[in-house]
């Protein structure tokens, strides 16, 4: 607390040595911006109820709602002591911020706006919670992966896009800790189960920022877009307006989440320092250029093949291996009968993919794909036998016989009597990162194009 005032004093007395602000008019249109050296010297002292609830949720771990109302009161012992602490600290009487009494007046007309403020946000989260008590007590997130499947017709970008739609609807009204609670165990799971019926093996955590990226999205999406109608009530604009701004500059970045599910390398998955270093760098290059493509301008405003060039550069840098698949298969299937030789050929750590059909635990025939680290041994059985495996042949295929308990197989979900359609293992190929140089070559010749441009322009104007 003597630190806090401490603090609080210091930047009174930084604010006390400046100009203040001239009074605001309301009726004034706002055609120019003030100063902004001089507005945040003035007015420093209003972070301290921001540091002092980050330092109750982050340090001292209370609650949201204790911590938010420790902040309350940092701003209402602000609100009626800075006036007369100013007028004590400015000697030369040039300006006279007010009295206690003003400080009181202060107080009461935030209180009352604040009470206005909060309808709309009540009103607003009533609603949602209506729809989010329809989907909690009817079961509807109990069928969400049959209905995504049906929907999807097997198709996998069509099958994501739902599940973010999905995410959109049951994040709506939900605080960021209840959002992910309820995105996380309803939609994950769908696209764990439906990725792995169509050959997309993802880490869970970046399954998990997919719905957990639209979920929050819900909080700028109208109708609810609490977070649109809390900006709307700062702004003075209609929420709905703001909430549909907030939503179309939201669609900007909406491909981010397809990225963390189609490239795990941006998630730092099984990356060395040096190899992640480099993906930080070559993304952030990246975003500012999708930034430039989606905005319409760059060194000058784009032309329409300048922002399908940016766009092809984006991509590029941060999907390479998309056009390293198209030109040599990732994966060379072999045959499930020789599953010892194909062990035994390969190396201890590496990826084994296989493609598993028949009936899961709860007895649904389903096609699905497992991914199994390949163990230490001496010979293909000694691995085979580490995987907790035991196979046999039945009419030209392989079956699986025994799954040993607490063994890789069993975690991987594999049950006896499942049949192994295929095994693929991992090929040698060109890096997938050789695809930034010619993307980077790519977005020079947009650069040139524009510098070309950009100097005509100016050699017109001064002319």
């Amino acid at each position: 607390a003597l630190l806090l005032a401490i603090a609080y004093l210091g930047l009174l007395r930084i604010a006390a040595n400046n100009e203040p602000l001239p009074p605001e008019d309301p009726n004034q249109p706002l055609d120019q911006l003030p100063n902004t050296r001089q507005v945040l010297l003035s007015g420093l002292h209003y972070l301290l109820p921001v540091v002092v609830l980050v330092w109750c949720l982050m340090v001292e771990r209370l609650s949201p709602g204790l911590s938010a109302f420790w902040g309350s009161v940092i701003l209402v012992v602000i609100v009626l002591t800075q006036r007369p602490l100013l007028n004590w600290m400015r000697k030369d009487g040039k300006h006279n911020y007010g009295s206690f009494k003003e400080g009181c007046i202060d107080l009461r007309e935030g209180l009352v706006a604040g009470a206005r403020n909060m309808i709309g946000i009540g009103i607003a989260t009533a609603t949602a919670g209506i729809i989010v008590g329809a989907v909690s007590q009817t079961g509807v997130g109990l069928v969400l992966a049959d209905l995504v499947e049906m929907l999807s017709m097997g198709n996998l970008l069509l099958m994501l896009l739902l599940t973010a739609v999905l995410s959109l609807i049951l994040g709506m009204g939900l605080p960021t800790t209840a959002n992910y609670i309820v995105v996380s165990s309803l939609l994950a799971p769908v696209i764990v189960t439906l990725g792995e019926q169509h050959g997309l093996i993802v880490p869970l955590i970046a399954v998990h920022l997919f719905v957990f990226y639209f979920g929050i999205m819900a909080d700028v999406t109208p109708p609810v877009g609490l977070a649109s109608f809390a900006a709307a009530a700062v702004s003075k604009g209609d929420p709905i307006k703001t909430g549909l701004t907030a939503f179309y500059y939201s669609l900007r970045t909406a491909a981010l989440p397809f990225l963390f599910i189609f490239n795990t390398d941006l998630l730092l998955i099984d990356v060395d320092w040096a190899h992640g270093i480099a993906i930080f760098i070559v993304s952030t290059v990246a975003m500012l250029i999708f930034a430039a493509a989606t905005q319409g301008w760059f060194l000058t405003r784009n032309k329409w093949y300048e922002g399908v060039l940016l766009l092809l550069v984006a991509f590029t840098l941060f999907r390479p291996g998309y056009w390293v698949d198209l030109v040599v298969d990732p994966y060379q299937s072999t045959n499930p009968k020789v599953m010892t030789q194909t062990l035994e050929s390969l190396e201890p750590g590496d990826v084994l993919r296989m493609r598993i059909s028949g009936e899961d635990s709860v007895g649904k025939m389903r096609e699905f794909s497992v991914l199994l680290e390949v163990p230490e041994g001496q010979s293909g059985q000694d691995r085979l036998d580490a995987l907790g495996l035991e196979t046999y042949q039945q009419d030209e295929k392989t079956f699986i016989d025994i799954v040993a308990f607490a063994s890789p197989a069993e975690a991987a979900g594999l049950q006896f009597d499942q049949q192994i359609v295929d095994v693929r293992i991992t090929v040698e190929r060109v890096r997938k990162e050789w695809m930034w140089i010619p993307a980077l070559l790519l977005f020079g010749l947009v650069v040139a194009m524009q510098r070309r441009r950009v100097a005509k322009e100016l050699r017109l104007a001064s002319a």
